[in-house]
Formats: structure tokens, C-alpha cells, sequence
């Protein structure tokens, strides 16, 4: 009977969320023992073509050529499971959305002409469907784990939706928001870093992207509440998930506050 055949791929990206499978270590080893590992660059130079049971494809889109591999990586899979917020949500490169692209063209390279790029930062879920999708920058390698298990049994896996917050409560963790003033994105992030940043007394910064229905609008209010400038609750909403609709469209409706003047305090 044959194995399973898993294939890693990369796109537009820092290569940190495929780099959690390395990271899995023993775990890798016996479940390399259980499937085929045909195609993952990062770690084999020996490349197999499909057709794939498991696709994991990492980064985002930001060429042609990206959108025409997508799609065929899609039509040899079963299943795709997109790696990271820059996967879901575009990713830090989703901020060339709120820029002018051929000045940072032109700023980052000395022969621009030879740049071919969209214009922004897409998901992969604008140009296929995606089964299954794992948050973070990078991702929790035990969620990869379970992901990959679980499809593998036939099973569908579980992945949780709460927010930040949750974790801060499991740890014991004091808000940094209601303490400290510190700006923080865990009311309405997606679960899945184990609070990280406020456990070192630092505001979340959402790299997990938005939980399921989030409401920013309350927490958009209540950074208000204590002062920010509009300008500063923009920069909040979209430091890495500018391509998420919740965080996207709150940014809008503080960006235009902050256009017209309203809302003072200190950034």
C-alpha cells in the first residue's frame, strides 16, 4: 500500500512557517516513517512531481507566475493547507497596499526595470480554495502536527478560534492593556501563540490574524478611550494582517478620522 504524499511549498516569504516542520524534529522523523515526503525544497533537493494528498503552501502571492503555480499546485491536491499569516492575510508585504509600489520598487532595487510584481500582497484563498488554514508568524508546530494527523486519519482538524486573551487568562498573565496602557490586538487575535508578547509584557500585535468574529470596533473604541491617536490605532490594525476584513476595515474608518484631524492623544 502506497504512503501518503505531503508536499511543502513556498512562496512569496521568510521561509519561517515551513521551517516549523524542521522544528518538529523527532516528530518529523516518525511521520516521514508514515508518508512520502515528495516535494519540500527546504529540506530535499529531490523534487517529485504530483499528484500530492497534502499540499502545504506558505507565503503569499505577489506575481503572475505565483497565481498560475498556485492553481496548478491546487489541481494536484487533495488537500491544501495554507502555512501563516502572510498565507491568510498577506503578511507584513501586505503593507506595499498602502504604498505607492513602483517607489518601493525603486527604493529596494538598483535595476527596478527587471522587477515584475503585483501591484499587493494577495492570500491564497483569492485565487483557490483552501481546505484547511494555520495562523501565525510562523505558525504553532503543534498545530501543524495535529493538522497533518488529523488528515491523515480522515479526521478534520481541530483548530481553535478564541482569542489571545484566553491564553493571557490559562497563564495568569495581568492585561498590559488595562495595567499598563500598552496598545495590544488579544481581545480580537486568533488564538494559537501561547500570549507570547504579553507574557513579556508586550501588546499583542495580531500575527495570528483576527479570531473568529472579533469585533475590532470595541477595541478601536477603547484604544481611543485611553488616548491614541487615530494614526497610531491605524498602525495597530494593520502592522501584519493588513489584507484581514475585520482589521482592514476598521483601519479605514480610523484612517479617515485621522485624515480629517480627529482624535488626540499620545501615539
Amino acid at each position: 500500500m502506497s504512503k501518503p504524499r505531503l508536499a511543502v511549498h513556498k512562496f512569496s516569504s521568510c521561509d519561517g512557517c515551513q521551517l516549523t516542520f524542521l522544528d518538529l524534529e523527532r516528530e518529523l522523523l516518525l511521520l516521514a516513517q508514515q508518508v512520502e515526503i515528495a516535494y519540500f525544497a527546504e529540506a530535499s533537493s529531490d523534487y517529485q512531481p504530483g499528484p500530492y494528498d497534502v499540499s502545504f503552501v506558505e507565503g503569499s502571492v505577489t506575481t503572475e507566475h505565483e497565481i498560475e503555480r498556485l492553481q496548478a499546485i491546487r489541481q494536484d491536491s487533495r488537500y491544501v493547507v495554507s502555512l501563516g499569516v502572510c498565507a491568510s492575510h498577506g503578511g507584513i508585504q501586505g503593507l506595499r497596499h498602502y504604498g505607492r509600489i513602483e517607489e518601493m520598487v525603486a527604493a529596494a532595487y538598483p535595476q527596478p526595470d527587471l522587477i515584475s510584481t503585483l501591484p499587493e500582497s494577495y492570500p491564497f484563498s483569492r485565487f483557490i480554495r483552501v481546505d484547511f488554514a494555520l495562523q501565525g508568524c510562523p505558525i504553532n508546530r503543534f498545530q501543524l502536527l495535529d493538522t497533518t494527523l488529523s488528515i491523515l486519519r480522515g479526521k478534520r482538524p481541530y483548530i481553535p478560534t478564541e482569542s489571545v486573551c484566553l491564553e493571557c487568562k490559562r497563564k495568569g498573565n495581568i492585561c498590559v492593556l488595562v495595567a499598563k496602557n500598552i496598545p495590544c490586538l488579544g481581545p480580537v487575535t486568533h488564538t494559537g501563540c501561547g500570549a507570547l508578547c504579553p507574557s513579556y509584557d508586550r501588546g499583542c500585535y495580531g500575527c495570528f490574524g483576527p479570531m473568529d468574529d472579533p469585533h475590532p470596533e470595541s477595541l478601536g473604541s477603547e484604544f481611543e478611550r485611553r488616548g491614541l491617536q487615530a494614526a497610531a490605532i491605524v498602525r495597530q490594525f494593520l502592522k501584519i494582517t493588513s489584507y484581514a476584513e475585520p482589521f482592514e476595515k476598521e483601519a479605514a474608518r480610523y484612517g479617515q478620522q485621522a485624515h480629517q484631524g480627529r482624535l488626540v492623544g499620545p501615539s
